[in-house]
């Protein structure tokens, strides 16, 4: 039998680990959706929705890492179910976790910056804000992720903001279509972290961070999840009303969704969330590039 590796012989592959491979979706996503939209412009500038992905993955990396620092020296993740947290296993320093937060800021702000100067500059406070937000998730002296807004944060950043952002770097126009179109994309965002704050209500509670699914308890935000999913359905249809019906392809991410629909419903808990999750992280990809080709199919049609 196979002895578990030790979290300090990862070497380098701690990072990956770290990173979160399984929440890089919820960055990736918005910027295909965000192009989709920008296909009827004029003249849409195709390479920049490349950086607007730059910005969105190095964002949503900063943050994790940032979370893992943070929650590492609250002591905040001393007992999971969860994956490997750098700081919390002793895998990495909290030094070292703090520094490649902000490399990984440092690199969203340069590319957010590049963007500005090609279209606008009121596009440096929106990622100053975005930047800000994601350090303040659970860092800082009253970080509002332990309120239970964390949920907030990810809906505008990594739906409403990066979704209509990258539509407006490539085509430099916002579009109502644009907008609810976002809407379904901050929903699936959500519900990512919903079921990842869901398996860690035992710990949270004892830990004092008062997540939203700490204070909805697990019944209710078994009900907010699946109040997400159909929201994002809704908006999914309305983009079609709007547009044309090829953006319904969109559904099939819904319909991925589910198992994970199931098994909360059967009262999954602890390590079969983390299947859960992953069905999420997954259904989150397959809507992002249907409701992408549907969007941009009902727009050049």
């Amino acid at each position: 039998m196979t002895s578990p590796i030790s979290p300090t012989t990862l070497g380098w592959k701690k990072w990956i680990i770290g990173a979160r491979p399984r929440t890089l979706p919820a960055a990736i996503v918005p910027v295909l959706v965000g192009v989709a939209c920008a296909s009827g412009a004029m003249s849409p500038v195709w390479w920049r929705g490349a950086l607007a992905g730059v910005v969105s993955l190095a964002l949503q990396v900063g943050v994790n890492y940032a979370n893992d620092y943070s929650d590492g020296v609250k002591g905040t993740d001393a007992v999971r179910v969860g994956p490997l947290r750098l700081v919390g296993s002793g895998a990495a320093t909290a030094s070292h976790v703090k520094q490649a937060a902000f490399l990984m800021f440092g690199i969203a702000a340069c590319a957010g910056l590049a963007l500005a100067l090609m279209t606008t500059m009121w596009l440096v406070l929106v990622g100053a804000a975005a930047i800000l937000a994601a350090w303040t998730y659970t860092g800082g002296p009253r970080p509002y992720g332990y309120a239970g807004w964390g949920e907030v944060f990810v809906f505008i950043f990594f739906g409403v903001v990066a979704t209509t952002g990258t539509e407006f770097v490539v085509a430099e126009e916002f579009t109502v279509a644009g907008l609810v179109a976002s809407v379904a994309v901050g929903c699936i965002a959500c519900s990512l972290l919903v079921i990842n704050n869901l398996r860690d209500i035992p710990g949270d509670t004892v830990a004092e961070k008062n997540t939203l699914a700490v204070k909805l308890g697990d019944a209710n935000t078994r009900k907010f999840f699946a109040a997400l999913v159909i929201i994002a359905a809704l908006s999914i249809c309305a983009t079609s009303a709007l547009l044309g019906a090829y953006a319904l392809f969109g559904l099939v991410g819904i319909v991925v969704l589910r198992p994970a629909l199931e098994a909360l419903s059967r009262g999954a808990k602890g390590k079969d969330l983390i299947i859960v999750l992953g069905n999420v992280g997954r259904a989150q990809l397959v809507l992002g590039i249907t409701f992408g080709a549907g969007i941009a199919l009902s727009i050049v049609s």
